[in-house]
């Protein structure tokens, strides 16, 4: 059954040879040649602001911002994909996320902070991918994954997302050309299945 997949590159680097780059082309090409709808966002072109307030979160974000909402709001898929920059997400992608979820975009608590928040993505699902120069097993191990451990288990439940899936691409400074193209097939595969 095709489904609606929006492809979101978490790089803040805009550059096309940026592997991240590479990776959200992949699964889309993957996705579209089953027959999938995919819509893109790069937040590297984005104006994206550092809210700095509780009431700026609950205000509407700028015309762009709303846009790629009603990108997310319109898929059935959300795929994340990032590099590991200092052990966690890239400050402009966190900027990202936050301004998607203001006014209550992602949660509704109606005004009343003391209500449990509606969910408002409900019925979607999303596959995060990273990407890191050291080997994916040291993330886990030694380091927690906790960048990926605080999407897993913070903002895509929270918010109605599920399920939750990862996939974790290491050592891609080490692998070489035929290591990063089997890590763009595999990325391939999991867009024509849009999961």
């Amino acid at each position: 059954m095709a489904k609606s997949v929006c492809i979101i590159n978490g790089h803040p680097d805009g550059a096309p040879e940026r592997f991240v780059a590479a990776l959200c082309e992949a699964y889309a090409q993957g996705a579209m040649a089953a027959g999938h709808d995919v819509s893109r966002i790069d937040i590297a072109g984005l104006p994206i602001e550092i809210l700095s307030s509780e009431a700026e979160f609950a205000t509407p974000p700028a015309a762009a911002i709303i846009a790629a909402q009603a990108a997310i709001l319109a898929a059935d898929h959300l795929v994340l994909a990032y590099p590991l920059w200092l052990g966690t997400i890239p400050a402009r992608l966190k900027a990202f996320l936050e301004q998607i979820g203001r006014a209550g975009f992602l949660l509704d608590t109606g005004g009343d902070s003391s209500k449990w928040p509606v969910r408002r993505l409900r019925g979607k699902s999303v596959r995060i991918i990273v990407t890191m120069g050291m080997p994916g097993f040291a993330y886990r191990l030694l380091f927690g994954a906790h960048s990926l451990k605080g999407l897993e288990s913070g903002i895509f439940p929270m918010s109605g997302f599920s399920p939750v899936r990862h996939t974790i691409l290491g050592g891609i400074g080490a692998c070489g050309p035929a290591g990063r193209q089997a890590m763009l097939d595999r990325v391939g595969r999991m867009g024509r299945q849009a999961r």
